[in-house]
């Protein structure tokens, strides 16, 4: 990931925001060197760019808002990003939330891939964690340690008997992230469905877009992965660490955390200098289209 990266051509998705419940068109675009990823509310003509100093309204999803404006759910859309190595992006929303589709990552890293990614004549520096940093409670933490490599130790109970208590460690390569972590989808209660849709969360839910659980069954059928639950929570955990806007090159040690926890780990580094720092790449020559894609070809729309 030495060079900055976007994508070679525009593609575009329909579909439906799974907190809101309303139908939105996502577009990403080419974006220049040093632009990073932002979000265009097209109805709005505000661009909202995706860093932490940017997040708010943590709980069930991460949002960005600036100016009145609010770019809702981006998680799944921002951790697509940072496993394909795209780090300048226009995200363009016809409205606030980006749309769930799947409830994984893995349609948006299927987007990047069709709309090919191209290096550009400008390198990205790292963000090396020089010292431990942490945040949280003895219940529900995250600690960010050194670490030659971005790697993870996430680990989560629930009382469900589908769920209980499941682990994932593992270096997140992008080989790794696509086939392992991107198609993890998201997931909820059925007992909570009622209390959340009156506090205006999950609207849009459905068992098409999300693993739902009733006590010890899964009630939207097979699993992708016997671990899905903590699969996905380590997809969040990317997306949401992508909005320190460099690759990560630490060890991510999550104790029953969420994306409040994952911001405020974010936050938290960058309030602590001594704790990180940027370090540039090696320079070698740059490719001019990753095998993502061949030439340019028209913009390209998806129904979700």
């Amino acid at each position: 990931m030495a060079w900055q990266k976007t994508v070679q051509r525009a593609v575009s998705v329909i579909g439906v925001g799974i907190h809101g419940g309303e139908q939105v068109t996502l577009r990403l675009r080419p974006a220049p060197p040093g632009t990073g990823v932002a979000f265009v509310r097209t109805d709005l003509g505000i661009t909202i760019p995706a860093r932490a100093e940017n997040a708010r309204d943590l709980a069930y999803a991460t949002t960005l808002r600036l100016r009145g404006a609010e770019a809702r759910t981006v998680e799944h859309l921002m951790a697509a990003t940072a496993g394909t190595g795209v780090t300048n992006l226009f995200v363009d929303l016809s409205a606030a939330e980006v749309p769930i589709l799947d409830g994984s990552a893995l349609p948006f890293v299927e987007m990047i891939r069709r709309a090919g990614v191209v290096d550009q004549e400008a390198t990205v520096p790292e963000l090396h964690v020089r010292r431990a940093v942490r945040v949280g409670d003895d219940e529900r933490w995250i600690e960010l340690r050194p670490a030659p490599a971005l790697t993870v130790d996430y680990r989560v109970r629930y009382e469900s008997a589908a769920v209980r208590q499941q682990r994932f460690v593992g270096e997140i390569t992008p080989e790794r992230f696509a086939s392992s972590i991107a198609p993890a989808r998201t997931f909820g209660f059925l007992e909570e469905v009622a209390a959340l849709r009156r506090r205006g969360f999950g609207l849009g839910g459905s068992l098409d877009n999300c693993i739902v659980v009733d006590r010890g069954r899964v009630l939207s059928g097979e699993l992708r992965f016997r671990d899905e639950f903590v699969r996905h929570k380590v997809l969040d955990l990317i997306g949401d660490l992508a909005l320190l806007e460099f690759p990560l090159r630490g060890h991510v040690v999550a104790h029953r955390a969420g994306h409040a926890l994952h911001v405020a780990a974010v936050n938290e580094l960058l309030a602590t200098p001594e704790a990180w720092e940027l370090v540039e790449p090696d320079r070698v020559a740059p490719l001019t289209v990753h095998p993502y894609g061949g030439g340019v070809e028209p913009e390209v729309l998806v129904a979700g």
